[in-house]
């Protein structure tokens, strides 16, 4: 079975001429003519303009990019595996709601939809306790 696994890995490896992209070749994309909707001045881009889109000359482009969060890894901070809030970025908006176990009102950190049950803190953290248990 080994053997079987590295010869389909070999194979996959083993490109021709015909395959390999040289990056002179990536870089000679097609350019296409179009207007930057912020300045007005003629420029070209490697897309081909849709009517009704923005488009942008490189300096334009470059001037309405948000500043990178410092932050380091391959994605510089925060990504989208990261977008939930951490314990410095202040307290939360607390909604009031009933509890549907206990019916005690209580505050919960979301707001609550209609027709979804909603419990307190302890509600909540018994009725997790007994799923665990199954």
């Amino acid at each position: 079975m080994f053997l079987y696994l590295f010869f389909l890995i070999f194979i996959s490896s083993i490109r021709t001429e015909e395959d390999e992209v040289t990056m002179e070749e990536f870089r000679e994309r097609e350019m296409h003519k179009a207007t930057c909707s912020d300045c007005g001045q003629a420029c070209e881009v490697p897309f081909k303009p849709t009517e009704g889109k923005s488009v942008r000359c490189q300096d334009c482009f470059r001037k309405s990019r948000p500043p990178r969060s410092g932050g380091s890894g391959r994605f510089g901070g925060r990504n989208n595996f990261s977008q939930r809030r951490s314990f410095n970025d202040g307290p939360r908006e607390m909604h009031k709601a009933v509890c549907a176990e206990c019916k005690q009102e209580c505050e919960v950190p979301f707001k609550p939809t209609e027709g979804k049950p909603v419990y307190c803190k302890d509600c909540f953290q018994s009725r997790r306790n007994n799923q665990e248990e199954f």
